[in-house]
Parts: C-alpha cells; structure tokens; sequence
C-alpha cells in the first residue's frame, strides 16, 4: 500500500519538473474497496475554457488520457465510466488508488484529484468519511444521506434505485424520520444509495453521526412593556407629569431613552423636559425605566409627539409613541359617565324584559290569530299525547306522563284524545286519534306503556295527509344520545323541527320554560279561543 501512495506523488513531482507548473494541492476522495466513487471536474477559471475538449487522465501507474486513449469497452473492462465533467468509477479497488486530473482547452492547467480506496474501516477512514448532524429532541428529525462523490443526474444508462439506512451495530433497516427525536436515537447510522448500470447494482455508503440535544430554548428579546403604542395621556396644563416607559432586556448594554419629535430628550433636570433612567437587575433579566418628566405641561408639550426607544443587543431595536392631551372639563366628565350608566341600564332592563316576557307574548299572539279560525275544522281535539318506548332509558316515566296530562287539560284547557281503550283494536284507535287531533305529542317512556316505536312510521303518513302537526318531546339524555329509539322518533321530527325539552322537576311547574315552550307548538285550546272571541 504505501508503495503504490509513493509511486503517484512521485510522478506529480516528476510532472511539476518538467512542465513548469506547479498544480493545485489535488482534491482528496476517499472510498471503500468494492463502491462507487465519483469524481466531478469543477467549472471555474483555469479548468473551464468554454468549449474546449474535456480531458480525464489517470495517473495510477502511468499517464493513460482515459477520454481519447480508451473506448467504451475498454473504460468499462477497467471499471470507469467517463460522461462530461463526471469520471465514475463504478467498483473501486487497490488498482484505482492514485492520481486523477481533468482539464478543458489547456493542458498545462488540470485539476487533481487524489482517491484514497482503503480495503479496511481504518479509524482514518471512518474520520474523514463520517458527517456529522444535530437534532434537538423533541422536535422532528430526518436523517440526510450526504451528497459526496455522487453520480451526476444526466449521465445516460445510470439511474438510482433509492437509500436505505442501518443504525450501527443494528443489521436490521431503520427509518430515517423521527417524528418526535429522543436521546436515545443518537448514534450512527449508515445509508448506503443503490445505482443500476447495465443490470448491474453498484452501492455508495456513508456515515451519518447523530447529535440529539436538549430542547432548543426559544431567545429571549428585549421588548417594552409600557405604555402601549400611541397611548394619550390626559394632563392638566401647568401640572408636574411624570411618564414612565418600563422594559425588560437579557444584555447589559441594552438602554432605554426618550425622544421628542424625533429629537433626543435631555438628562439634564434642569430643563423644562427631561428623562430619568434607573434599572434594576437579577440573574435573568434586567428591569430598564426611563421617566420622563414635564415640570409644567405647556399647550407646546400638547403638539408634540414622544417616542420612547429601546436600543436591544439580542434583538431588533423597538419603540412606543404617546401624546399628551389635555383633560375634560369635570362637569361634563361627570355628566357623559351619568349618561353612559343610564343608557346601560335602560339596554339592560330592556333585555330582561324581553326575555322575561318573550314566550308568554308568542302564546298570546298565536291564541289571538287561531281566534279567528273556524271551530269546523273536523278536529274534535286540540292534542294526541302519544307514548313510545325510548330504548336509552332516558324518557319520562308514567307519574310524569299524567302529569303532563292533568296539566295540559286541567291549567291551560285542552281537550285530549283518550279513545284508547281495552279490547279495542290498538292500531286503528291511534290513527283515529291522530286522525281527530289538531297536534300529535310524542312522549318518550322509560317503560312500554301500549302503543309505542313500532307505530311511528304507520302514523308518519296520516299525520301528512290529516294536516296533523307534530311536537316531539326529549329529555336531556336523550339530548346527549343521537342513537336508540331516537333515530326513528328523529326522522319524524326533522321533518317538523318542533321540539321541547322535559328537564325533570324543573318542568313540573306551568309557568317553567318547557310549558311555555310547548304552547308555542300546540293550537290554542278551545277554551282560550271561547275567551278571545267572548271576552265578557
């Protein structure tokens, strides 16, 4: 080995004597015997003459031009492809250890390349050939093959058939992407990239070290707290009026200070407008203030405008800027705050008002309209209260039942179809019922009282074609649960959209939300258009 690393300094000695030139230290390359290596001709001055021929030499054992001296056939018995500015050598070994030059146009100005093939992993292989990276847990990582002695992309016949990765000491695959890098995923990693060439693979490995450091601590940059931008202070004319603007900065040579229409404001107290500064540090910040002071307001001082700037260190400069303005008059402050409070007050009486009253006055206006519909509307009741069986357990049971009955027809007057009777035939007796009510109530039961789930879709067509409406009633689990027994009972009432809520003991009481709710729903009862019609 250390002959044949002799044999080609000494014919670069040799060529420097008798050519004169001195050429560049040669580029070094280093490759494991048995992978490919690629050599890249640079495109600068000295080495690129336009459209100069491109010449590759070898200086291995002797000067051989591997452009012009050798064919397609013989380049590939030595195992070098010669394409462009690219020289690939396709499978390194021992016999292509050595020295290799390109020029362009002029002979006497090549450029070196020096390729070290080492058939072991000596510790000055694995120096020079491994790449460091860093990754900061617990953000992503994605381990990045290097690019290094790669093939050039327009190189006919060559095409990649992708990467793989091997953790070090680990012969099974591994990912190269860590959605959330830990510690523990530090290490080395290999990635060896496969190229096919005339139905042959040829691998390029390289070493990847990984870093994987604490999390990245966001910098922290200086910023003013206050006051805010364009803040007005009100002032009195000839008052003393101190303003400060407060900041928190990480670096000692940060400062705050004020300017005055752009002008910088003095230190000096003796003048009419001066700024004080003091700042008070800890272990992780520093507390800057500088106040700035008028001994006595004047309507100048009203005109101009002041800027206070924090010069950062770590981070961009900032600054606010505050006028002053002089104070209303105390009589008139004192009566636009009485009137603010008054509007307030009548907005928010107004509000409770119409929230109070608001369903109370929909019942009274829909009993005032239905006053004047005829009473032969073939209907001989006002309501159909119906019962099904709630597969979730969360409808009412029969104590409620009766009393949404009793409630219905003894405090607000409507008469109810009862003509469900034992021995009569169940299912013509609640299409007759739907048939003679104006609204039909569906009341979810926790128990099967009769009629129940089974005869919603036989009543859905008769309450279409007998102008019946319908109001659906749920509980609050049943608000919670979409499934069970409500997706039959739901279809009915997408169509409707009319739906209350029974919410236990609270709608026990006539005058809770839910009955009024209801009523909404319902027709008035006969008794209330009795009423509207013959008040006296």
């Amino acid at each position: 080995m250390k002959g044949a690393i002799l044999l080609p300094s000494l014919l670069l000695l040799l060529l420097t004597l008798l050519t004169g030139v001195c050429p560049r230290r040669p580029e070094e390359k280093y490759v494991r015997a048995g992978e490919m290596v690629a050599l890249q001709c640079p495109r600068y001055r000295g080495y690129d003459h336009g459209d100069g021929r491109l010449i590759w030499a070898s200086h291995t054992t002797q000067e051989k031009d591997l452009t012009s001296d050798m064919s397609s056939a013989e380049q590939m018995e030595m195992g070098v492809l010669v394409h462009g500015r690219s020289l690939v050598i396709l499978n390194a070994s021992v016999n292509h250890h050595g020295n290799y030059s390109c020029s362009q146009g002029n002979a006497s100005r090549k450029y070196w390349f020096k390729l070290m093939v080492y058939t072991t992993r000596t510790r000055e292989y694995e120096e020079k050939t491994t790449y460091p990276m860093t990754c900061n847990t617990p953000e992503s990582c994605t381990l990045t093959c290097p690019d290094v002695n790669i093939p050039a992309e327009n190189i006919p016949d060559i095409t990649t058939s992708g990467t793989i990765w091997h953790k070090k000491a680990d012969s099974s695959l591994t990912a190269s992407y860590f959605s959330s890098v830990k510690e523990n995923d530090g290490g080395v990693y290999t990635c060896t990239r496969s190229y096919l060439y005339h139905g042959q693979i040829y691998n390029m490995t390289s070493t990847v070290k990984l870093e994987v450091q604490p999390e990245k601590k966001p910098k922290k940059l200086a910023e003013i707290t206050s006051p805010r931008m364009n803040e007005v202070f009100p002032v009195d004319l000839g008052s003393t009026v101190v303003i400060d603007c407060q900041a928190v900065a990480y670096s000692e040579f940060d400062e705050v200070f004020w300017l005055m229409d752009r002008s910088f404001v003095t230190r000096d107290n003796s003048s009419p407008v001066f700024y004080n500064f003091t700042h008070e540090r800890n272990a992780e910040e520093t507390k800057l203030t500088a106040s700035l002071v008028f001994r006595r307001v004047s309507e100048e001082d009203l005109a101009k405008t002041y800027s206070c700037k924090l010069e950062s260190e770590s981070g961009p400069s900032s600054f606010v800027t505050i006028t002053l303005a002089q104070k209303s008059s105390s009589s008139f402050s004192l009566l636009l705050a009485l009137s603010i409070v008054i509007i307030v007050m009548v907005i928010v009486l107004t509000v409770v008002v119409c929230v109070k009253f608001k369903m109370g006055n929909a019942v009274l206006q829909r009993n005032a309209l239905a006053s004047y519909s005829s009473f032969s509307d073939g209907k001989s009741y006002d309501a159909f209260l119906m019962s099904y069986k709630s597969e979730t357990d969360a409808g009412l049971n029969e104590d409620d039942r009766k009393w949404l009955e009793r409630v219905l027809e003894e405090r607000f007057g409507y008469s109810l179809c009862r003509d469900i009777l034992p021995g009569k035939a169940v299912e013509e007796a609640v299409l007759d019922c739907v048939q003679r009510s104006r609204m039909v109530v569906l009341v979810p039961s926790s128990s099967d009282p009769g009629p129940g789930a089974g005869m919603l879709k036989k009543i859905h067509a008769a309450l279409v074609t007998q102008q019946t409406g319908l109001v659906f009633i749920k509980t609050e689990a049943t608000e919670a649960s979409r499934s069970g027994s409500l997706s039959e009972a739901s279809q009915l009432f997408d169509k409707t959209g009319n739906c209350v809520t029974w919410r236990g003991k609270s709608s026990m009481s006539p005058s809770s939300s839910f009955w009024k709710d209801l009523q909404i729903y319902l027709p008035a009862s006969r008794a209330d258009k009795v009423m509207l019609l013959h008040p006296g």
